[in-house]
């Protein structure tokens, strides 16, 4: 369960007129998605995770920013035990990343998860081409290809085209799902499931916390919408941001949530960054920058709020969040928390899908389109003129 402690002024009329408007949206897929998964593609996910255990000693997963950070972020939380290692290429375009990645494979068996929608994107095309043709050069085109997992567009683009003349077992980006909502979709769960997490509880976690907004519960209970924790954090984050706390920092005690918080970060800044709208998000990872930022939190500019992704965990870390909560609302920063009651796939499910429902209802109140990316097209726009 994720519980919140505060209770915002809520508007119920334009959150249901809000929650309407997400579930018609073309983007808007991952609503429904933990309730109503297809259980074969499922199933294929699982048989392919086998067939990786069986032969691989490693698993590449090459993608950029929703194409990895999500399940990035359960991986390296949850560590689970697998046979099959993951090494995470195509995010960067530095050659010493690409180096590093390609010489820690040595000369172990190996299969590569390429995350692309449209097989264009510069940095998994660079990389794909390289542990491409290693895994050539050690097994033949032939075998090659039989080792090559292609998550891409159902019908159409670079990498869908290739993966279909090459016979790679592809999965599909779905069209109604845009990238970084798209980590309990085959884009995340593929390696999640080779990574040895247990997708089955995930999905069961994420999907307590849409049943809230399905058609039928919002049918009977619309009344009680307001009571949601993810309608009160989304509501109380528009609030402080329109009184000018213009910046977010997501804290965590836990070390092994950094990849979490930097999926926070691209959930976000993605999707309320627009039209000179949203809420900088930021992140800590506590005790540590207690030490480094912890003087900035403090005493420095009161620009912004923090929000406490509270895990469960030990006595003295126990003390250390309510010290932080104590001292920093002493220092006049809102202090939100989020507690979160269990540490493992289910605690994480609920989670995901809570962040990614407040922050779509959040930029609906900023007045903008939580899905799509202008600012990210304009980058890439320039890049190819300079190229």
């Amino acid at each position: 369960m994720v519980t919140v402690n505060f209770s915002p002024e809520i508007d119920h009329a334009k959150t249901l007129k809000i929650l309407n408007e997400i579930r018609g949206d073309a983007m808007g897929g991952w609503v429904d998605l933990p309730r109503k998964y297809d259980m074969a593609e499922l199933a294929r996910i699982k048989e392919a995770a086998a067939e990786i255990h069986e032969d691989s000693d490693f698993l590449v997963c090459i993608g950029i920013g929703g194409s990895y950070l999500g399940h990035r972020a359960i991986i390296e939380a949850l560590r689970p035990e697998s046979p099959t290692k993951i090494i995470y290429a195509g995010n960067s375009l530095s050659h010493r990343e690409l180096e590093n990645a390609l010489t820690e494979l040595g000369d172990a068996d190996f299969s590569i998860n390429v995350i692309s929608k449209s097989g264009t994107t510069l940095e998994p095309a660079i990389a794909f081409e390289a542990f491409k043709k290693k895994l050539i050069e050690k097994y033949g085109a032939e075998e090659a290809v039989k080792r090559i997992y292609a998550t891409t567009d159902a019908a159409k683009g670079a990498l869908h085209d290739e993966a279909v003349a090459n016979g790679y077992v592809r999965f599909v980006v779905p069209d109604n799902i845009g990238g970084r909502y798209s980590v309990l979709s085959a884009v995340g769960m593929l390696p999640m499931a080779v990574a040895g997490v247990d997708i089955d509880k995930l999905l069961e976690g994420a999907a307590k916390m849409a049943a809230g907004f399905s058609e039928e519960y919002l049918a009977v209970n619309a009344a009680q919408v307001t009571e949601n924790p993810i309608i009160k954090y989304a509501w109380m984050r528009y609030i402080l941001g329109k009184k000018g706390y213009d910046t977010e920092v997501f804290a965590s005690f836990e070390p092994a949530t950094m990849y979490f918080n930097e999926w926070l970060k691209q959930l976000f800044g993605e999707s309320e960054g627009k039209n000179k709208q949203g809420i900088w998000p930021a992140s800590v990872v506590y005790s540590a920058d207690l030490h480094s930022l912890g003087q900035f939190m403090q005493d420095g500019r009161r620009n912004l709020f923090e929000t406490i992704i509270d895990f469960p965990t030990d006595e003295i870390n126990a003390k250390v969040v309510t010290a932080v909560r104590t001292a920093h609302s002493m220092g006049g920063i809102p202090v939100l928390n989020i507690g979160v009651s269990e540490y493992n796939e289910e605690g994480f499910g609920e989670l995901i899908y809570f962040f990614e429902m407040a922050c779509a209802v959040s930029a609906k109140l900023f007045g903008v389109n939580p899905f799509d990316q202008p600012g990210v097209e304009a980058y890439k726009a320039e890049l190819k003129k300079l190229l």
